[in-house]
């Protein structure tokens, strides 16, 4: 009878952790959604678990490595399914905690586990960032640009738009280019 009690206690204390998200699952749905606009957050690609595993810290290049991370993945998911749910998430994580904290036993390395990815979500690592080199300053330094490019900035280096771009038609009736456009009734006028 006590073994039978213990048991309902088990499950209300289930049912109570249920409602409300762990902050396990919590991380786990932020990884599942990193990248993807159509992910639901309630499986995870194996692109996102390497992620996960780099991103907490299960990766320490000693006792796992992200071969060991995608092994796992790949034994815990289903043969057809590209995926792994919250529940196959756990099992993998008790897989690699076996691993990752070899001295203790399999619910302290468990515990261990959680403790490195719980309340965290993806980081931006290898994001690119723009680097501000000589090269790049001197590429993009309108300035010293030359020939038909240096005609499309004016000179605090704005763009022109479209006057910079394309020949605008001079209805004028001077040649392109001729400096003395628009003197010759001055011309005319002092002659008199």
């Amino acid at each position: 009878k006590p073994a039978k009690r213990l048991s309902s206690d088990s499950n209300s204390h289930e049912g109570a952790a249920a409602g409300e998200i762990s902050a396990l699952e919590e991380a786990f749905r932020k990884f599942a959604v990193h990248g993807d606009t159509r992910a639901t957050g309630k499986e995870m690609h194996g692109k996102n678990w390497s992620k996960l595993c780099k991103d907490c810290n299960i990766v320490d290049g000693k006792n796992v490595t992200t071969t060991d991370v995608d092994i796992v993945f790949s034994k815990i998911k289903g043969k057809s399914v590209r995926t792994i749910t919250f529940e196959q998430f756990k099992e993998a994580l008790q897989e690699l905690s076996k691993k990752r904290f070899k001295g203790k036993n399999d619910e302290e390395a468990l515990q261990e586990m959680y403790k490195l990815i719980e309340g965290k979500g993806p980081g931006l690592t290898g994001v690119t960032k723009t680097v501000a080199s000589p090269t790049v300053s001197r590429l993009t330094d309108t300035s010293k640009f030359t020939g038909s490019h240096k005609e499309r900035f004016d000179a605090s280096g704005k763009g022109k738009g479209r006057a910079g771009r394309e020949d605008l038609v001079d209805n004028s009736g001077y040649v392109s280019g001729y400096k003395h456009a628009g003197t010759y009734d001055h011309k005319v006028q002092g002659n008199k």
